[in-house]
């Protein structure tokens, strides 16, 4: 089976910033691309950028400037910075990744972003 497992949530200001890892095995993770997607309560699931395999980095529209995606083969890990992070109570950040055809998700990591 594939797994993603998200961490790096928790809590932070509004304005500052959040590093998430994605961690999965080490195959999975080098040989697909990998994306992070982020849903607030109430809201769709929304993507937020992707990191191919070779490296190559897209970010939706609406977080170019606020977030940056990359990868570190080596410990198995898809990194993304949230910047300037804005009023939210919370927000859930999930990671994945396409293998076979088949899209694996891991269970989120939640952020909580406070005054």
């Amino acid at each position: 089976q594939v797994q993603l497992v998200e961490s790096g949530g928790g809590s932070v200001q509004v304005g500052g910033s959040l590093t998430l890892s994605c961690t999965g095995s080490r195959i999975i993770l080098s040989t697909n691309g990998v994306s992070w997607y982020r849903q607030t309560p109430g809201n769709q699931r929304e993507f937020v950028a992707v990191v191919a395999s070779g490296g190559a980095r897209v970010y939706a529209d609406s977080e170019k400037g606020s977030a940056t995606i990359w990868r570190n083969n080596d410990e198995n890990t898809v990194y993304l910075q949230m910047n300037n992070l804005p009023p939210e109570d919370k927000a859930s950040y999930y990671c994945k990744t396409t293998n076979r055809k088949k899209d694996y998700w891991g269970q989120g990591t939640q952020g909580t972003v406070s005054s």
